[in-house]
C-alpha cells in the first residue's frame, strides 16, 4: 500500500479527489440534497429570479427572528426602461428549516420519503441560484444535472478504455499481420470527423428519443471515436515492452499470450492509462454539452450540465442574468481541475519506475 501512503501525501491529489467524492456523493443523493423537483417544480411569477435574499431581521421593526425569506415573484415590465421589479411580499415570512418536508422521492432509487436537506416552511421559496425562464429552481436542477454529466464520464471510459487497451496490447503484442489490419481500423475511426458525424446523427435521429435513449447514444457515440487513439498510444508502449526480460520469463516458463499480455504487458501502461482517463472523463463531459447544443444531447426539460449551459446562447441571459452561466460553468472547470489533480497523484504514486527504484533502495 505505499502507493496509497504517497498518494495521501499529495495535498492537490487529496484536493482532487475531496472534490469529486462531494461530487458523486451530492448527485447520487441528489432527490434529498436538492429542495425542489427539477423538472415538475415550477413557481407562478417567478422566471428568472435573481438568486433569494436570505433575511435574519424584520425589515420593518428590526427585530432578530433568524434566517428566513419572502415570497418574491417578478413584477410588471416597465415598457420604458425594460426592467422588470422584483415584488417581495414581506407580510409573509418563510422561515429556512433543515429536514423540511417536500416532494415525495424514493431515496436511493427505492425508499419512499418527502425529507429534503433543507428548504422553507411558508409561501416563500428558496432559489439559491436563482430560477430559469420557466420558473424552476436552478440549483436542483444543476444537482440532477450533475448526474447525468457526471456518469457519462465514468461509463465513456468504462467501454473506451478497456476496448482500446484489449485492440492495442493485441496489435502491439502480436505484430504481423494482426498488427496491419487492426491498426488499419484504427486509422480509419481517426479520420471520421467527429463534430461533422454528430450533427450528421443529430440531423436524422427523431425528435422524438426520450433522454434515457439520447443519453445511451451519447455514451455509445463518444465511447466509439474516442478509443483509437489510446490504441495506438498502447500499441506503441507494448511493442518496446513485450521484448524485456519479465517478459521472456514468462514466455519460459509457459505462460499463455493473454496472460502475458493481461498481468506483464498491460500493467506498465499503467501511467498513460490514468492520465488519460483523467483527461478523458472531463472530455465526455464537455461532448455531452457540446451534443446538448446541436439537438443530440439531453433535451429541455431533463436537466444536465450541458443543457444548462446553453442558455449562455443568449446575449441576453448573458447579461441580465449570468447566475444561470457561471453556476454550471463553474462546476464543469472544477471537475476538469479535479480530474487532473487525482490523475497527476495518481500517475506519481503507481509510476513503476518509481516503484522499481524504491524497491533498489531497500536494504539488503
Amino acid at each position: 500500500m505505499d502507493w496509497w501512503r504517497k498518494l495521501k501525501k499529495n495535498s492537490l491529489a487529496r484536493f482532487g479527489g475531496t472534490i469529486l467524492i462531494i461530487f458523486y456523493a451530492i448527485v447520487i443523493l441528489a432527490d434529498f440534497v436538492a429542495p425542489y423537483h427539477p423538472v415538475e417544480h415550477f413557481q407562478v411569477d417567478g422566471s428568472l429570479l435573481p438568486p433569494t435574499q436570505i433575511f435574519w431581521r424584520n425589515p420593518d421593526t428590526g427585530a432578530f427572528i433568524g434566517p428566513h425569506v419572502y415570497p418574491t415573484t417578478q413584477g410588471p415590465t416597465d415598457l420604458e426602461t425594460g426592467d422588470r421589479l422584483l415584488t417581495v411580499d414581506f407580510s409573509q415570512p418563510s422561515p429556512l428549516r433543515l429536514f423540511v418536508r417536500g416532494t415525495p422521492y424514493k431515496f436511493l432509487y427505492f425508499i419512499p420519503l418527502d425529507i429534503h436537506l433543507f428548504g422553507t416552511v411558508g409561501e416563500g421559496f428558496i432559489n439559491l441560484l436563482g430560477t430559469d425562464e420557466q420558473g424552476r429552481d436552478q440549483f436542483s436542477r444543476l444537482i440532477f444535472g450533475g448526474r447525468i454529466s457526471l456518469s457519462i464520464g465514468l461509463l465513456g471510459i468504462a467501454i473506451s478504455f478497456p476496448l482500446g487497451m484489449f485492440v492495442g496490447g493485441i496489435s502491439g503484442y502480436f505484430g504481423g499481420i494482426v498488427d496491419s489490419v487492426l491498426m488499419r481500423m484504427v486509422e480509419v475511426l481517426m479520420t471520421i470527423p467527429t463534430i461533422y458525424l454528430l450533427v450528421a446523427l443529430a440531423a436524422i435521429l427523431p425528435m422524438s428519443m426520450s433522454s434515457a435513449q439520447r443519453f445511451v447514444l451519447i455514451i455509445v457515440i463518444t465511447s466509439f471515436v474516442s478509443w483509437s487513439g489510446l490504441a495506438r498510444v498502447v500499441r506503441g508502449q507494448v511493442l518496446s515492452i513485450k521484448e524485456r526480460e519479465f517478459v521472456d520469463a514468462a514466455r519460459v516458463i509457459g505462460a499463455s499470450s493473454p496472460l502475458i499480455i493481461v498481468r506483464h504487458i498491460l500493467p506498465q501502461t499503467a501511467t498513460y492509462i490514468i492520465i488519460s482517463a483523467t483527461l478523458a472523463v472531463p472530455g465526455f463531459i464537455v461532448a455531452e454539452s457540446v451534443l446538448s447544443l446541436i439537438g443530440l444531447g439531453i433535451q429541455q426539460p431533463d436537466p444536465s450540465w450541458g443543457n444548462l449551459l446553453s442558455v449562455a446562447t443568449n446575449a441576453s441571459i448573458l447579461v441580465l442574468q449570468p447566475w444561470l452561466v457561471w453556476s454550471p460553468a463553474a462546476l464543469v472547470v472544477l471537475t476538469v481541475l479535479a480530474f487532473n489533480l487525482l490523475g497527476d497523484g495518481l500517475r506519481d504514486a503507481l509510476d513503476p519506475r518509481t516503484l522499481q527504484k524504491q524497491v533498489r533502495q531497500l536494504p539488503e
